[in-house]
């Protein structure tokens, strides 16, 4: 497509909304955008709160052993991604997303006073299964949404903005449930009953505030299927899949192999505690360290994605992450290793910003959902494997050397991403003709 065919048709999207025109014209990030991250601020302050000492009061309280507390996680993280991917899907189907994350967070909202009242494995297990399947099915609806309201020039930066407010939220539930379990006397169900004021009010504001648009205002720049029409809607089918673009997919073999170097922060504590004495009740610091980074780090990424090219800035993301492998296997002193606790949020918020605007650019905006449900799947898969490969490490050598594999593998995902850099040209555009 020429460039000033390229222009014209810009400009006839342009034209077709006021609300575009506006947004497009002063750049600034979209009322919803922030209504959504506050929302996600409210959330991960109750979801840390509760979640941080549900494994506690499943052994310490109620007597669950290591292997069920380990079957119940795995089986609520598995329906979680599932139901991420489905509810993509079917939120390109009916072209509506709201109604979808309504119905997640249904779910999500009455977990908390069902764990507050649990005084079972059963009843726990439900309350954990609840909100996971609530979880899923809001998680990429709304993340769709961000997409579709967002301006182009913008995108990055209403992703980084969003994120950014979500891990706020997440050291401050850190922050809250420490204090609440010591001002509650190590009382697990209380701590789980306050944790359900926050996502109340989030669900509220959910419902009030937050609005969808009638059509998909931002298009996709770079994907290389073309658009139905606009009196036609996508089926829900994986047929889809293949129209996702081989951009997507390849971007998507970058993530698997990035994701393999990304053990879960579980093992982070475990180091803290083994190597350098740390008492297991402080072990909400670490969490509260690594999500500060993450918070730092995602909005001010997405603004700089916004003006250079997002694939190569991915490098310096997946850089971090080698550079937080090297500080935490050298670190002699528990400073050191919360600098390498935090450069891993740091690398976390950088390179989860970059892949999710690549994927609203890159995707046909009537497959966002479906897009974003994909990757999600991706990342559950590869974070299933990663956990294994540091817990084999971590067994037979030692939990420092779970650094030197994460590393290894980080370095293997930085050449699949110059590799990708070199098949795929960046300006490839797709054909718009069925719009005309």
């Amino acid at each position: 497509m020429s460039k000033t065919s390229q222009d014209s048709v810009e400009e006839k999207n342009s034209s077709s909304s006021p609300i575009l025109q506006r947004q497009t014209r002063d750049g600034k990030i979209p009322v919803t955008v922030w209504q959504i991250g506050i929302m996600m601020f409210l959330m991960n302050i109750s979801f840390v709160m509760a979640y941080s000492f549900s494994g506690l009061y499943l052994k310490n309280i109620l007597g669950a052993s290591a292997i069920g507390i380990g079957l119940l996680e795995g089986i609520c993280e598995m329906i979680s991604n599932m139901m991420k991917l489905f509810s993509g899907m079917l939120s390109d189907f009916f072209r509506r997303r709201k109604g979808i994350m309504i119905f997640g967070y249904i779910f999500s909202v009455i977990s908390r006073p069902l764990l507050a009242i649990s005084d079972s494995f059963a009843l726990v297990f439900s309350a954990r299964l609840m909100e996971r399947f609530g979880n899923g099915v809001q998680a990429s609806p709304r993340d769709a949404i961000v997409a579709d309201v967002a301006p182009r020039k913008r995108i990055g930066a209403s992703y980084g903005l969003k994120r950014s407010l979500a891990y706020a939220g997440s050291v401050l539930g850190g922050v809250f449930g420490i204090l609440a379990i010591e001002a509650t006397n190590n009382n697990y169900r209380a701590v789980f009953g306050l944790a359900s004021i926050p996502a109340a009010i989030a669900f509220l504001l959910l419902i009030i505030f937050v609005k969808e648009p009638k059509r998909f205002e931002h298009p996709a720049i770079t994907s290389e299927a073309p658009l139905p029409s606009p009196k036609l809607k996508p089926k829900f089918s994986f047929k889809n899949f293949k129209y996702l673009g081989l951009s997507f997919w390849l971007l998507m073999t970058v993530n698997l192999v990035f994701m393999l170097s990304r053990m879960n922060e579980t093992f982070l504590i475990l180091r803290v505690n083994e190597g350098f004495h740390v008492a297991p009740k402080f072990a909400a610091i670490v969490m509260i360290v690594f999500n500060i980074g993450t918070a730092l780090s995602s909005y001010p990424v997405g603004m700089f994605g916004d003006k250079v090219n997002r694939t190569k800035l991915l490098c310096f993301g997946i850089s971090a992450l080698l550079l937080a492998d090297m500080v935490m296997y050298s670190a002699s002193s528990i400073t050191t290793m919360f600098c390498g606790i935090l450069l891993w949020g740091v690398q976390f918020g950088a390179t989860q910003n970059v892949f999710v605007s690549l994927i609203a650019e890159k995707v046909p905006e009537d497959l966002r959902g479906t897009g974003l449900g994909v990757y999600w799947l991706v990342n559950a898969i590869a974070a299933f494997f990663a956990d294994n490969i540091a817990g084999f490490v971590a067994h037979h050598f030692s939990l420092g050397g779970i650094f030197v594999s994460s590393g290894m593998i980080g370095v293997v995902a930085l050449m699949v991403l110059l590799l990708m850099i070199h098949i795929v040209s960046p300006t490839r555009q797709r054909s718009i003709s069925s719009r005309n």
